[in-house]
């Protein structure tokens, strides 16, 4: 049985949070699952040994129509492309009319989709929870989980050198906005705190934004920097193993907090300025608010009022 499954928000993040959802249907049907998703989705380099996932499609839209699957002409050959799989079903995760007809005209049988031009108000765990108790009675309260296999957690071992008897804490200290990013005071605090109490090696995650270079260039250029290792010149792909053997993660709501808690290690997430739910919706993750604030949500504008105590005091916790 071949079965798809569309997934077209932008970001990492997005589809780790759908990956519970997925592998519900990998359950159901014995079968595993295809994905349309966006390139900005990067699923291709976290979900290449994930055993319930068959292959990644890549939704080649974008803001501008200039794009093969973009506008009409591009529904058009979104149909031609799906058609060449003959897929038995279809699962959309969206409210969208477009993908529903593509579906249909992609001679796709089964076709199952949230409500029809409802696009309001969608929350972005009970809505697909209730999308698949309504479809197909499951009730899910799993977390993600991303599969890679012993070869490259080896491989990553002998390259970087970790070793058991030191504290590996990976940091994310990226992010997509300039308001989710945690000042780089506030991680050398926590790095001097818990060299203090333990032996540590640090893995600096970021990205290549002139903002986050500049976060990363500020803690590679403190007293600590013999005890940082920086992965920005390296692929998702690449430090999936990485983050696989850490102890803990510490990271800005970004991708890496995502990623670190579905590879199964604890994460404490920093939530400057997001809807809370995507920093603790996982048992892996442990979130960290401003100083001041009941919950965290958009505007909330709270990267400097991220205690660097509480962080210290979580990690201790975790480590205990």
């Amino acid at each position: 049985m071949k079965i798809l499954a569309i997934q077209n928000r932008m970001g990492i993040g997005d589809t780790v949070i759908f990956l519970p959802f997925i592998k519900a249907l990998y359950k159901k049907f014995n079968s595993p699952i295809s994905l349309l998703v966006k390139e900005s989705s990067k699923a291709d380099q976290f979900l290449f040994q994930t055993n319930y996932i068959d292959k990644i499609l890549i939704l080649e839209r974008d803001n501008d129509n200039n794009s093969r699957h973009s506008g009409f002409l591009g529904s058009l050959n979104l149909i031609k492309d799906l058609k060449k799989h003959n897929f038995d079903k279809v699962f959309i995760f969206n409210s969208s009319l477009r993908f529903y007809l593509i579906a249909r005209f992609s001679n796709i049988p089964e076709i199952y989709q949230y409500p029809l031009l409802n696009k309001n108000k969608q929350h972005i765990t009970d809505t697909p929870k209730k999308f698949i108790k309504d479809k197909l009675n499951i009730d899910i309260d799993e977390d993600p989980k991303i599969q890679i296999n012993d070869e490259l957690k080896l491989n990553a071992i002998k390259k970087f050198q970790i070793k058991n008897d030191e504290l590996n804490i990976l940091l994310g200290i990226g992010g997509s906005g300039p308001t989710k990013r945690i000042p780089s005071k506030i991680f050398i605090n926590v790095i001097d705190k818990i060299l203090k109490e333990k032996k540590c090696k640090f893995f600096l995650a970021t990205g290549k934004n002139n903002e986050e270079q500049e976060i990363l260039n500020e803690i590679l250029n403190s007293k600590f920097k013999n005890f940082c290792v920086p992965l920005d010149n390296f692929s998702i792909k690449e430090t999936l193993p990485i983050i696989k053997f850490c102890n803990l993660s510490v990271c800005n709501d970004s991708s890496f907090s995502h990623l670190s808690a579905a590879l199964g290690v604890k994460t404490i997430t920093l939530m400057a300025d997001t809807p809370l739910i995507y920093g603790n919706y996982s048992s892996n993750m442990f979130p960290i608010i401003p100083d001041g604030e009941e919950t965290v949500n958009h505007n909330t504008l709270g990267k400097d009022k991220i205690n660097s105590q509480k962080i210290f005091d979580k990690i201790i916790e975790i480590c205990n």
